[in-house]
């Protein structure tokens, strides 16, 4: 579009300049390199015009992949059909949920997807088995072969999980786990549908460091302490949302680092290397719609303090749990220290020595799953 203005113009100039020599033949020549009048305010205008036709499209994402359609991944999960239309995959674990004892749901991680669920991937199925667990995990909007949601909320996807209980029929009640980006979504959960949870658990869960409760100080220290491109990236999607995903699609600007801060701790390395390849990449439908709107979601300014929760369970009907490696180099532990002395109904559980990755260790599940489910080790 753009060049083609400055040729329709270059035209109009090149026909002005034979005009005027026609009209002046019989008087002193001009100089041929004499521009006509308002030449030079059509030409900042086309270049201003063309500046913000670049600025839309390198700011605009892509549209998704759709699982299904012609040029996106295939479908080859459950899914069930929400209340808005949308598509959510799933995969279920464990015993059938018709002769289950405790039903949970599992809320997956950064960068992740259903199939990364330690309590299937790490768990003992002689504990499953006796303890009579049934899991399922879900790809969450964006994810895998989840339908994207551009209009995601913080409630919206605690709704979402109510929905994939009721659809799959688990009851009135059910156990909710999250793990990093998925335990930082288990706080929507006990703030929208407290009375559908009969107890949660959140493990290395994310943090938004723009919750008014935490100090300033403590928490200028705490993210002080990420890498540059941790910060920048945070600090993108919480005041500027709208440029995340040209921020994070250019070479020269400092992006999300996750998956490099993990690879540098050789226990995250061991306990990644558990995890079996996946059939469909969990970005396939594209990063917008999985990485990006993830950060987003977390960054951004949240209606809610999850500081200021109520106790979900003040009769002691349930509880809350809080699992962090005290060695966690992608999430502030002692952010998360805060946190559990702000909610005394918070159980907060510290594994000394541990990386981010520590659930996938060897019998860790397991104590985390005996642990919420209230069950002797």
């Amino acid at each position: 579009m753009l060049k083609t203005i400055v040729v329709i113009l270059l035209q109009q100039w090149q026909l002005s300049k034979i005009s005027a020599r026609s009209r002046t033949r019989k008087f002193e020549p001009r100089s041929s390199s004499v521009l006509p009048k308002g030449i030079f305010k059509k030409l900042l205008l086309v270049i201003s015009m063309g500046c913000l036709e670049w600025a839309t499209q390198a700011f605009r994402p892509p549209p998704p992949k759709l699982c299904g359609s012609p040029d996106g991944p295939p479908i080859t999960s459950p899914r069930i059909k929400l209340r808005d239309g949308r598509h959510m995959a799933y995969m279920e674990h464990g015993v059938p949920k018709e002769t289950a004892k405790y039903k949970i749901v599992f809320i997956h991680a950064f960068a992740s997807c259903k199939e990364h669920n330690p309590f299937a991937v790490t768990s003992s199925p002689d504990v499953i088995e006796s303890l009579q667990v049934y899991t399922v995990s879900f790809d969450r909007p964006g994810y895998g072969q989840s339908d994207p949601h551009p209009n995601q909320t913080l409630k919206s996807f605690a709704l979402d999980v109510e929905e994939l209980a009721d659809q799959l029929e688990l009851g009135s009640k059910f156990y909710l786990i999250g793990y990093h980006q998925g335990g930082l979504l288990v706080w929507p959960c006990l703030k929208y549908i407290p009375h559908r949870l009969e107890g949660a658990t959140l493990i290395s869960p994310n943090i938004n460091f723009w919750w008014p409760s935490f100090p300033s100080k403590l928490c200028n220290e705490a993210y002080h302490q990420l890498h540059k491109q941790d910060q920048w990236a945070r600090r993108v999607a919480h005041y500027l949302p709208w440029l995340t995903y040209w921020w994070n699609t250019r070479k020269w600007f400092p992006g999300l680092s996750a998956s490099s801060r993990i690879s540098n701790s050789p226990q995250d390395m061991e306990a990644m290397s558990k995890l079996a390849p996946v059939k469909v990449q969990q970005t396939s439908q594209g990063e917008f719609e999985s990485l990006h709107r993830d950060s987003i979601i977390a960054y951004k300014k949240w209606e809610f303090d999850p500081m200021e929760l109520q106790n979900p369970f003040p009769n002691n009907e349930g509880s809350v749990h809080l699992w962090m490696g005290g060695e966690d180099n992608f999430v502030p532990v002692t952010l998360q220290r805060f946190i559990a002395q702000q909610l005394s109904w918070i159980n907060y559980h510290e594994i000394p020595d541990a990386a981010h990755m520590f659930a996938l260790l060897d019998g860790m599940s397991d104590t985390i799953l005996k642990t919420q489910l209230n069950v002797k080790h």
